[in-house]
């Protein structure tokens, strides 16, 4: 039988199978579409079973959100190398497996695995995806988060991607989530707050900074205030304002005198630093979380105002900038700089 190239064609169309592989197939098939389908299939399993032992650690990460935002899914499609990686054929798989995982909600990976897209399995997708690329491919994660509110992001380059929920709604969280989204893709952490990483987490990083800081040659002393054992922590066991505010809205005279005494010596650095400007200080501004407690601005405002106008821009924006500031050299729009 005569094989056209609109044969070939209408089967690489249904396969997604390179031209030359699916004219062979149709010759041995004697240009039956069906056969021709279990050649190309067949052909995908020799070749993932040849390659079942490869590592495959390059790929495509991709996080996405359904249109209420209430269910988010991230996923991690795997290859062998980057160039496979980033062709149009395996991005367009990995987002047509989110796309499906997101309208269909599926809420497992083994789930993922056995469900049938446009009337295949997804497993037996992967392996022809193995036929057709010469290597190994898999789907080695997904998760999924439903809440009140998902946001997710992607990062540029798909080798990293967050998806986050929240508790309840509120006004402008598309927004914001999206930024909170970002700073855990750059920032990587362990925990929402201090009091939920595991201790023994704690206890390596604090062992890895005291070593660091030795072999620096750091005094003792030093190392303890750099290994969290200084400043307002080492008196009252916290640095969350809210926690020390709550100890002296509760009659806590000595949490009192603590942050008092702090602002007693920011006061002390601020006049420092403007005899060392000769006194050519045109605003000093407060800022950052302890910038929240009119008790801490107030008693720094008291020493300080006479020496320039004091703003307070309360909020955590150094960590958003700090953020910002390692998603632009992740990006290649800046060059870290070294102190």
């Amino acid at each position: 039988m005569a094989i056209t190239a609109a044969d070939v064609n209408k089967l690489r169309q249904m396969t997604g199978s390179g031209m030359m592989d699916c004219k062979n197939a149709l010759v041995e098939a004697d240009g039956d579409f069906e056969k021709a389908i279990d050649i190309l299939r067949k052909k995908g399993q020799k070749i993932a079973a040849k390659r079942a032992d490869r590592s495959a650690t390059e790929g495509y990460v991709v996080a996405k959100t359904n249109t209420d935002h209430t269910y988010g899914a991230v996923l991690m499609l795997n290859c062998e190398t980057d160039f496979v990686g980033k062709t149009a054929d395996f991005v367009e798989c990995a987002q047509s497996i989110i796309d499906f995982a997101v309208a269909n909600k599926i809420n497992s990976l083994q789930q993922l695995l056995d469900s049938e897209m446009n009337g295949r399995k997804i497993d037996d997708i992967l392996v022809e995806m193995t036929g057709r690329t010469g290597e190994k491919v898999e789907l080695n994660r997904f998760e999924v988060i439903e809440k009140p509110f998902v946001s997710s992001y992607n990062h540029n380059g798909n080798r990293l991607a967050v998806i986050v929920g929240y508790n309840k709604k509120a006004d402008n969280l598309e927004t914001v989530g999206h930024e909170i989204a970002m700073q855990i893709a750059a920032m990587n952490p362990v925990s929402i707050d201090e009091k939920r990483v595991p201790q023994s987490v704690i206890d390596r990083e604090l062992d890895i900074a005291r070593e660091q800081a030795r072999n620096e040659g750091k005094p003792e002393e030093m190392i303890e205030k750099i290994a969290g054992k200084g400043g307002i922590k080492a008196y009252l066991g916290t640095i969350d304002l809210k926690d020390v505010q709550k100890m002296i809205n509760d009659g806590d005279e000595f949490a009192a005198l603590v942050l008092d005494s702090m602002a007693y010596q920011v006061s002390k650095e601020i006049g420092a630093m403007t005899a060392v400007l000769e006194g050519l200080v045109d605003a000093i501004i407060l800022t950052g979380g302890l910038a929240y407690s009119n008790r801490f601005t107030g008693a720094i405002k008291q020493r300080v105002d006479k020496l320039a106008p004091v703003h307070v821009f309360a909020g955590e924006d150094e960590m958003l900038a700090m953020a910002s500031g390692v998603l632009r050299v992740l990006r290649g729009q800046e060059r870290a700089t070294y102190y």
